[in-house]
């Protein structure tokens, strides 16, 4: 499927140009892998990162720790304790990711016999995406996630920031799924961590101050003259511009 991807959409001659770009824009430090913990905790927290803010997120994290010190002890309080902690700290759809942060614990505990990721480490990314997506609540950009920066492996996230920064530059057809764009992504660029760290980190910045969903600020952005939205976006970046042939992949 993957190969079939790249021949619906070959990737444009420019994309390393657009990568370093993106990076150099935002002036970031090399990336370092975090510091060793169990991939379980990456989990929980990106749920809990799901349609909140950073702030939100954390509060409801370090609730959740206080409340919980040890998971096992959340596996017994169920759901409607879970709900009720995640409430207590603000932030929307505490009942639904109540039930995804249980559902985790009681499918570890049911096919483990332990409340730990760790197992993760010595397999093959292949399988270790596999194990991740195997459970409830966790998809494509979640296993990425906990893969690139809790694993350290090679994986490339496509939150809605790079999705549209992707499809604004006619990489991808703007009808692609963010399943399906990721997946042509991950075939496109490098399969270095370091470069796909960076890249991460720099494509979410560039989405949320940049790149906008309305009112992008295009004549400051570094992919101006490669970017064909630009005209029909911000007008007065219509000067800087340069078409590109459009992906017409299906």
């Amino acid at each position: 499927m993957r190969a079939d991807l790249l021949s619906l959409c070959p990737p444009p001659e420019h994309v390393p140009e657009v990568v370093a770009r993106l990076i150099a824009a935002e002036h970031l430090d090399p990336p370092v892998p975090r510091p060793v913990r169990d991939p379980l905790d990456g989990v929980l927290r990106v749920i809990l990162s799901q349609q909140n803010t950073n702030a939100v997120a954390q509060r409801q994290w370090e609730a959740l720790t206080f409340t919980y010190p040890r998971w096992e002890a959340a596996l017994l309080d169920g759901p409607e304790g879970i709900e009720a902690t995640l409430k207590a700290a603000g932030g929307g759809l505490a009942r639904v990711k109540a039930a995804y942060l249980h559902g985790i614990l009681a499918h570890l505990e049911e096919t483990r016999g332990e409340l730990s990721l760790r197992f993760l480490r010595e397999l093959p990314d292949d399988e270790a995406r596999a194990a991740l997506e195997a459970l409830p609540g966790v998809g494509l950009k979640t296993a990425s996630l906990v893969l690139l920066f809790d694993l350290i492996r090679p994986a490339l996230p496509v939150d809605g920031n790079i999705e549209r920064t992707l499809k604004r530059l006619e990489f991808v057809p703007p009808n692609w799924s963010a399943e399906r764009t990721e997946r042509w992504f991950d075939r496109v660029v490098p399969r270095e961590w370091t470069l796909r760290a960076a890249l991460h980190v720099a494509g979410v910045r560039h989405g949320r101050h940049t790149c906008l969903p309305r009112n992008p600020r295009c004549p400051a952005c570094p992919l101006l003259d490669l970017c064909p939205s630009a005209p029909l976006l911000s007008p007065e970046a219509a000067a800087g511009t340069a078409g590109r042939p459009v992906c017409s992949g299906g």
